[in-house]
């Protein structure tokens, strides 16, 4: 049976633009007569159970986010929306505060309201969204893993962790602490164990464990996180912090004791809010929180059109600003 990327291919479009003919949307009438042309002769026909869904369902998608407040999270729904739109969708954002109670109480609103499939940030890879699935509504993941087997868009976290440690050894800093998420969640070891990776071999290899602080994904955590690293006998002199608003609270943390960047060496991964200070000391490795969005809707919206092929992981890079050096002694 032929796939939504084949008749892409034969038409000379992208897969986006073969979901949105299908869908109904607002297309160019050369580009419906070319796909519906490659269809026609691939014998192409939308899978029968995600057809009779789409034909049931609204004009709604389910955008599970945990925190609406994190400028990252911000970011990537803006880019769920533009791509849903382009396609004549509308999305409905639903903030789960990582709680995963609340992440399954939207989920029952979205079969129940027959949306027709849910982008999900999930809030535990524990979190059991079967009961989505067995009904044929599409769901993707976006920026965290689940434990089953569907489409995901990923940053490539380990890497992340290790470009902000290089980056803070590379400035001349030695003693490299990291504040990370809490344990168990896969998104915060794999940045961690980046961390540990680069500390391993460039940093003080007995101190890893103690340079080490685990804190929620807010600024309170951030900011408590780093204050213990800073009560240590031998306190580091950089952090890196393994999400953006850790690393707001890690640096009121170290305002409040006096201290400065480039003085002491913070990399954040990902974008700090435009009000920090010292914006141009910092490291930052800029996640593509925007892209995530738009790669994670187009994967959903093929889905909707019926594309079947097996489940999809899509691991995409980030990018990173250096810091400045640290001072002469």
């Amino acid at each position: 049976m032929a796939t939504i990327y084949e008749v892409a291919a034969l038409a000379g479009v992208s897969p986006a633009t073969v979901s949105r003919v299908l869908n109904g949307a607002a297309v160019s009438p050369e580009k419906v007569r070319l796909v519906r042309e490659a269809a026609e002769q691939l014998q192409f026909t939308p899978n029968r159970t995600a057809r009779r869904l789409r034909n049931q369902s609204s004009e709604l998608i389910a955008l599970l986010i945990p925190d609406v407040e994190n400028p990252f999270f911000t970011a990537l729904a803006r880019g769920v929306e533009d791509k849903a739109q382009a396609a004549g969708f509308s999305v409905v954002l639903c903030n789960t505060d990582d709680d995963p109670a609340k992440e399954t109480r939207y989920l029952d609103i979205a079969n129940s309201e027959d949306m027709a499939g849910v982008i999900l940030a999930p809030a535990s890879e524990d979190g059991d969204i079967r009961h989505v699935t067995d009904r044929g509504r599409p769901v993707v993941a976006v920026d965290r893993n689940t434990g089953l087997t569907i489409d995901s868009v990923m940053v490539d976290n380990r890497a992340a962790g290790v470009a902000a440690t290089t980056a803070l050894f590379d400035a001349g800093y030695e003693r490299v602490a990291c504040i990370a998420g809490p344990l168990g969640l896969e998104w915060t070891e794999e940045r961690s164990l980046g961390w540990r990776q680069v500390v391993s071999k460039r940093g003080a290899g007995e101190t890893i464990d103690r340079y080490l602080q685990h804190a929620n994904y807010r600024v309170d955590g951030g900011r408590a996180a780093m204050a213990a690293l800073l009560a240590l006998d031998s306190p580091p002199d950089a952090v890196v912090t393994t999400n953006n608003l850790m690393g707001v609270g890690a640096l009121q943390a170290l305002s409040e004791a006096g201290i400065t960047p480039p003085d002491f060496g913070v990399a954040v991964v990902g974008d700090l809010p435009f009000s920090t200070l010292h914006p141009d000391a910092i490291t930052q490795v800029h996640l593509p929180a925007r892209h995530l969005g738009t790669t994670a809707a187009t994967m959903l919206l093929e889905r909707i059109a019926g594309d079947d092929q097996p489940a999809r992981t899509v691991v995409l890079r980030a990018d990173v600003t250096r810091g400045a050096a640290r001072p002469a002694r």
